[in-house]
């Protein structure tokens, strides 16, 4: 590396530092508090400072309490200075979120739409949807990070094809089509994986986490040290087809009793032929045929987070449309989890997601966003 090279990293890691304390500040910040925290010096500050305020990153908020004298100026970051859209494919539908840099839902928009088989003719319906959606909320393409397309199956490392995606009845599909058409920056995730990030991230204290996607598949993510853990065929977190029914229910992927087939919601919407708002309505009115299969999904449930905490002995942590109707039989969840697990836990290890809504799409939006939040 030349000194020059090392002078410019060096700046560079500097402006980062500053825009991130101010960024994470709990109360007002100043400049004589960057100075101080930092051990940075108010001229060192000053420059920096400028260059953010320009580029729209930092503003002045606000005024510190005055101890005698003039107040020093409050700062703090900008959240609507970028923004980035998460765009969540699923068998029936797509889901486009927009967030800004604290991940706070700026717009979302649900649209049915048929997949082809190849995905043909797709790239230009997901172009022209989001472009109506981006002027629907008046949402400026200039601040736009980019877009993050989450697919419920296993991704190729280079992010060129599905390598199998049961629920969408797909494999060994190129991604081309889908993208070809788009004019903006995308990545392509898996589904439950852009979930648990997005939870971790909204958990600024956890470390490691194992997160279960309850959708119309059954999917999760494994992060250790907030770095997701994909393992050597990416294929980590498929919690779904875990076997906790040996010659059970028939799953998509085509075996049996695996944990998808038990506790995603198509054994709601798709065996019942009612939507999960209604089977809810019905089973606290007392529904007989509901609560014996509510309990079945909550059972075999508890056998998958068991085997979860078996194997990862971290939280594990419940996302997802039906974790969106969990909370009042999270207690009776708890004492199923409890009395399979062979070390007595009591359960407190197993959570509801703090972002009970948009999990997944808002996870592909803040792989941009962090991307953004580390180069500045």
């Amino acid at each position: 590396m030349t000194p020059e090279t090392a002078a410019n990293e060096r700046r560079r890691k500097t402006h980062n530092s500053i825009y991130h304390h101010i960024y994470r500040a709990s109360g007002i910040c100043t400049k004589q508090s960057l100075a101080r925290d930092l051990g940075l010096s108010l001229p060192t500050i000053y420059q920096h400072l400028a260059e953010l305020v320009e580029d729209g990153l930092v503003a002045y908020s606000g005024a510190q309490r005055s101890t005698g004298g003039r107040r020093a100026a409050g700062l703090s970051a900008v959240d609507g200075a970028r923004f980035a859209v998460g765009a969540s494919i699923t068998e029936d539908r797509i889901r486009f979120v927009a967030a800004d840099l604290r991940l706070h839902e700026l717009a979302s928009r649900s649209i049915r739409h048929e997949l082809s088989e190849r995905f043909t003719g797709y790239g230009d319906f997901l172009r022209e949807e989001l472009d109506a959606f981006l002027d629907a909320n008046g949402l400026d393409r200039a601040k736009l990070l980019g877009v993050g397309i989450t697919l419920p199956g296993i991704i190729s490392a280079d992010n060129s094809r599905i390598v199998y995606a049961p629920t969408l009845q797909l494999q060994n599909i190129a991604l081309g089509e889908l993208t070809a058409s788009l004019p903006y920056p995308f990545s392509i995730e898996n589904d439950a994986a852009c979930g648990g990030y997005a939870e971790w991230f909204m958990r600024s204290e956890q470390k490691n986490m194992a997160y279960l996607s309850l959708e119309n598949g059954v999917g999760g993510a494994v992060l250790l040290e907030g770095r997701a853990y994909g393992g050597d065929n990416r294929r980590s977190g498929e919690f779904g087809h875990m076997c906790v029914e040996p010659g059970g229910l028939k799953c998509s992927c085509g075996r049996l009793g695996c944990l998808e087939a038990y506790c995603s919601a198509r054994r709601i919407s798709d065996n019942l032929g009612i939507t999960p708002d209604e089977f809810f309505a019905a089973l606290a009115q007392g529904n007989r045929e509901y609560e014996a299969l509510w309990h079945d999904l909550l059972r075999h449930l508890a056998a998958g987070v068991n085997s979860i905490r078996m194997i990862l002995d971290c939280e594990v942590v419940l996302g997802g449309l039906l974790a969106e109707y969990l909370e009042p039989w999270l207690p009776q969840l708890r004492e199923y989890v409890r009395a399979g697990s062979p070390f007595g836990d009591d359960a407190s290890f197993l959570h509801l997601s703090v972002l009970r809504r948009h999990t997944v799409p808002l996870g592909g939006a803040l792989l941009f966003i962090q991307d953004f939040l580390a180069q500045i």
